[in-house]
């Protein structure tokens, strides 16, 4: 028998497996596009619900589920492989919704926006915006601003309402601390910016403010931003220190839906495992922010520290990160300061951390005031 030629394959039979292949291609495209509509039904349901897109346990069940179901010819591996690059693409397609939506993000082609404070610009050049952790005094505010302007020092930080992990330390002079620095930030002509915590005292920091900033600790107080999307005023608005970038821009996006788009971001460090700075300043975020988005990006780099020691490294880094600004607490006397009095720097280490930063700063934009 091992003599007889086996007959030639039947062309027809060939054909007909090839048209079967077609109509299962067809069924498989119906059924990705139905899923990829699902997956995007399913982002709208998460984005009022505030959950993240991606759900790693439940990938993880669904995969497990489908290995069971198989039974073959395709292996267990093979499985999981076509079915995690399904799940890949529907993710791909969720993120880009979200983007085309978000007003917070940068149209193709759009330039940086530039924001006129006060007179003061923030997003063209390399700004400081420096001052206390907190105001304590007229009389240390005034030293404290006579200083920064005769550095060149065009906005002054100041805390009058300060959310405090321990409820027993100083909390800010709230309004009269409100009022102080309004006197001071006219006195010596700089741009004004303080946290206000509260949505009820929205009002009273535009009257006393230039720039109304909402703190790492309020980044989802949503009535917060609800009240702060109300107003035409500047708003500085802290990354989270647990958020990812697609919640804080999020945050970023209840300000804008209420029609303000006078925004200023900052990136002021994430808790990680580290215990020797107090948070990690995270540059590869102030990087995207800078991409996804065409507004000013500030760095905090006090608050990203906790220490003083190495502040001026830090300041370099964010402005090579396309950084627009930075932060930094200056007081007369830091050992008296009623807090942060690690982080902040005397008159005579500002003057050197701006001398040293300067002529790299100029390198990247010019210096600002």
């Amino acid at each position: 028998m091992s003599g007889v030629e086996k007959p030639p394959p039947d062309p027809s039979e060939l054909a007909s497996l090839r048209a079967e292949i077609d109509r299962c291609d067809e069924a498989l495209m119906g059924m990705l596009a139905e899923r990829a509509r699902l997956a995007l039904r399913a982002r709208e349901i998460k984005e009022k619900r505030t959950e993240a897109l991606f759900d790693g346990e439940r990938q993880a069940q669904m995969l497990t589920r489908l290995v069971r179901l198989n039974k073959g010819p395709l292996s267990p591996d093979a499985v999981v492989n076509v079915f995690k690059a399904i799940y890949r693409e529907c993710l791909g397609l969720m993120h880009a919704a979200r983007e085309v939506e978000l007003r917070v993000h940068r149209r193709n082609g759009e330039p940086d926006r530039v924001l006129d404070v006060a007179g003061r610009r923030i997003g063209e050049r390399a700004v400081y915006v420096a001052g206390p952790c907190a105001v304590e005094s007229f009389e240390q505010l005034d030293e404290t601003a006579r200083f920064l302007r005769s550095r060149g020092v065009g906005f002054l930080r100041g805390g009058t309402f300060k959310p405090r992990t321990s409820p027993y330390v100083f909390q800010g002079l709230g309004m009269e601390g409100l009022r102080i620095l309004r006197e001071v930030g006219r006195k010596h002509g700089m741009a004004t910016v303080t946290e206000i915590t509260d949505p009820r005292l929205i009002d009273a920091g535009v009257e006393h403010s230039d720039v109304i900033q909402i703190g790492a600790r309020n980044m989802m107080n949503y009535d917060l931003l609800r009240e702060a999307g109300r107003i035409r005023h500047p708003v500085l608005l802290k990354r989270g220190y647990a958020a990812t970038i697609d919640e804080y821009l999020l945050a970023a996006e209840y300000i804008m839906l209420g029609g303000n788009d006078r925004l200023i971001l900052c990136e002021r460090g994430i808790r990680t495992f580290m215990h020797e700075t107090r948070n990690t300043l995270d540059l590869s975020g102030v990087a995207l922010l800078r991409r996804q988005t065409p507004y000013p990006v500030l760095v905090d780099a006090s608050h990203a520290a906790g220490r003083r020691d190495i502040l001026g490294p830090l300041v370099r880094a964010a402005f090579a990160a396309g950084a627009s600004g930075v932060m930094l607490e200056v007081h007369p006397c830091p050992a008296a300061a009623l807090s942060d009095s690690n982080q902040q720097l005397s008159f005579e280490q500002f003057s050197a951390l701006q001398d040293e930063v300067n002529s790299f700063a100029a390198s990247v934009f010019p210096v600002g005031r």
